[in-house]
C-alpha cells in the first residue's frame, strides 16, 4: 500500500528475475490493474472489458485509487456471520457489485 501511494511499485518487481526486469513497466501496470480491481467501493472497480483495454494499451488505469485493501479473512468472517444470521446485512463494498 505504501509503495503504491509513493508511486514506487517498481521496487516490488523481482530484481533477480531478468525477464521481470526487462518488463518491469508491464509488471507495474498489472499491479495497478490488480489494485483497481480490488477497490473497496465496488462501483469504482473496472469492468472486465476495461481491464482488457488497459492490458491492450487502449485505456489507462483510473487515477486516484484507494490503496486501503481489506483483509480477506475479515471479509470471509463477515460473510459467514451474515449467512448464520448473527450480524446485519453485508455492505456492498464487501461484495462484487452488479455490472
Amino acid at each position: 500500500m505504501r509503495k503504491a501511494e509513493e508511486d514506487q511499485l517498481v521496487v516490488m518487481v523481482d530484481g533477480s528475475n531478468q525477464d521481470m526486469q526487462l518488463h518491469n513497466s508491464e509488471a507495474v501496470q498489472v499491479m495497478n490493474v490488480a489494485i483497481w480491481c480490488l477497490q473497496s467501493d465496488y462501483k469504482r472497480r473496472p469492468s472486465m472489458s476495461d481491464v482488457v483495454k488497459v492490458l491492450e494499451g487502449n485505456l489507462d488505469v483510473e487515477a486516484d485509487l484507494d490503496y486501503t485493501l481489506h483483509n480477506p479473512t475479515t471479509i470471509a468472517a463477515t460473510i459467514r456471520e451474515a449467512e448464520q444470521g448473527t450480524t446485519t446485512l453485508i455492505l456492498p463494498s464487501y461484495l462484487s457489485g452488479p455490472r
